[in-house]
């Protein structure tokens, strides 16, 4: 016989998916579960945890088991795409807000990470993206001088990758990232509707022109609950 939380679990999995439970909506807490399951806080709350854990719910202190959006966006990891170009393939109602703009001191982690020279200026960009209005992702973009000049609030508020590649010519080629997650620091936080979260989603971008000429280096950090990072991978076979 079936453990009595899964079974508990499958059915709120499946109102979730039919919409019985909307993107947003406060489940009943574990007390009120419980009392209509007829059984534990302890065995509600295995179901509770099984939900977060595939993506079902989010649970945020204070406020209980909040449910997620099931169809979040899907952000391909293994590709390049910008802000502007994922909005428009997802059919998104988005926004970028453009918070600041300009050349960066000297900051060992960024200049480090770009392999710069001292004499070598960096434009930092940090910009907040809105999607139905909340601000969930905040990218913070460094790019060399040297290979991006005369960069515009208007042009960072529109697409950089659109003013790289049409306007300067540059083709973009590869990109090396890393995922991690973290703590929200006390920008996340400033910048971001994070209210409840304890992590957020972090991808460090290396990208590079076709020359193999390093240009950017970029964080784009991301709430927890919007997105599913996919890639396509493909075996080969060892001979």
């Amino acid at each position: 016989m079936q453990k009595k939380y899964l079974t508990i679990y499958e059915k709120l999995a499946k109102e979730i998916e039919a919409k019985v439970w909307a993107a947003g909506y406060k489940l009943p807490s574990e007390n009120e579960l419980s009392t209509t399951y007829d059984t534990s806080r302890e065995t509600i709350r295995k179901a509770l945890n099984l939900l977060s854990q595939n993506g079902y719910i989010q649970k945020i202190r204070g406020k209980g088991s909040i449910v997620i959006d099931v169809d979040k966006f899907s952000f391909p990891v293994s590709g390049i795409v910008s802000f502007k170009e994922l909005s428009q393939n997802l059919g998104l109602d988005s926004k970028t807000i453009v918070d600041s703009l300009g050349f960066i001191e000297r900051d060992d982690s960024v200049h480090n990470a770009l392999g710069t020279k001292p004499a070598d200026a960096v434009w930092g960009v940090t910009r907040v993206r809105e999607i139905s209005g909340e601000k969930i992702i905040l990218d913070k973009d460094y790019f060399i001088e040297e290979h991006v000049p005369l960069l515009s609030e208007e042009t960072c508020a529109d697409s950089i990758y659109n003013y790289i590649e049409n306007k300067l010519e540059l083709p973009i080629a590869f990109a090396q990232k890393e995922i991690v997650v973290e703590e929200p620091t006390a920008e996340d936080r400033r910048l971001l509707d994070l209210s409840g979260f304890s992590n957020i989603v972090v991808i460090r971008s290396h990208v590079y022109l076709e020359d193999t000429t390093l240009f950017q280096y970029t964080e784009s950090r991301h709430r927890p609950d919007k997105f599913r990072f996919v890639d396509f991978a493909r075996r080969v076979k060892n001979p």
